[in-house]
């Protein structure tokens, strides 16, 4: 895990100094970056968690901290508004522009980001593919990149304050989170059931494991809301135009 935390120190540093430059930058955004950090560098340290080494609860714990508690620390502190900001003219035009490209406009729907994310879940506990990855190093360091990268666009298309391309309004975005909350419980309910799962661990374990999938999901879903509508900005006026990019951060 030296490279993911030694990237993660990196970014920490970029992002304390471009927040340390910029001097109106909210201390709660920082405070949410090294919250999330912290999490993400916790996460990606198994030893120090509660379970012992391969015990499914202990996956189950750092499922939640890099793919839903950790993401939601680090989208709320706005790194690209913050990017946005300490960059010159000529470059930050060229970040919007790549803000506005096709593909990314596609990644950026909620729906999208959303079957990337409970998708890749599903792919993992419903499939072959955690076994394959108790038994391979290098594929166990992609699911949980997965995971990460996942969180993270989930979180920044649902709730981040940092600007999006063609962003749905709140009620349409709040309709894909009470999606994704009937499907998070679904899954973890067919986790404690052992419906369609071949995950060769104790049951306890597994029903354990499942209940912390269905509360700490509850839980993290609920963070994302509260997020999301602290956001909200309701438009006076002229309603920007469609694709238009708006950052929101303060």
């Amino acid at each position: 895990m030296a490279v993911p935390l030694g990237f993660l120190l990196l970014l920490t540093a970029v992002y304390l100094t471009a927040a340390f430059k910029e001097r109106k930058w909210s201390i709660w955004r920082t405070a949410s970056w090294m919250s999330g950090a912290g999490i993400l560098a916790w996460g990606l340290l198994p030893q120090f968690l509660p379970f012992s080494p391969g015990d499914f609860r202990q996956h189950m714990l750092q499922h939640l901290m890099l793919g839903m508690l950790a993401p939601i620390g680090l989208v709320m502190a706005a790194p690209i508004t913050l990017l946005l900001r300490a960059l010159p003219v000529g470059q930050s035009r060229i970040v919007i522009r790549i803000l506005q490209t096709r593909t990314l406009k596609l990644w950026a729907n909620p729906v999208t980001a959303l079957v990337f994310n409970l998708g890749g879940m599903a792919a993992l506990y419903f499939t072959s593919l955690f076994v394959w990855m108790m038994t391979n190093p290098a594929l166990h360091y992609l699911v949980h990149f997965h995971f990460v990268v996942a969180g993270c666009l989930y979180a920044w298309v649902i709730a981040g304050p940092d600007p999006a391309p063609d962003r749905p309004s709140v009620p349409s975005r709040l309709v894909v989170l009470g999606i994704a909350v009937v499907l998070h419980s679904v899954m973890a309910q067919m986790l404690y059931a052992r419906v369609l799962v071949s995950i060769p661990v104790p049951t306890d374990q597994l029903q354990q494991a499942a209940e912390l999938m269905y509360y700490g999901g509850d839980i993290t879903e609920i963070l994302l809301a509260f997020a999301m509508v602290s956001t909200w900005r309701p438009s006076r006026g002229k309603t920007p135009g469609k694709g238009q990019l708006q950052p929101q951060a303060r």
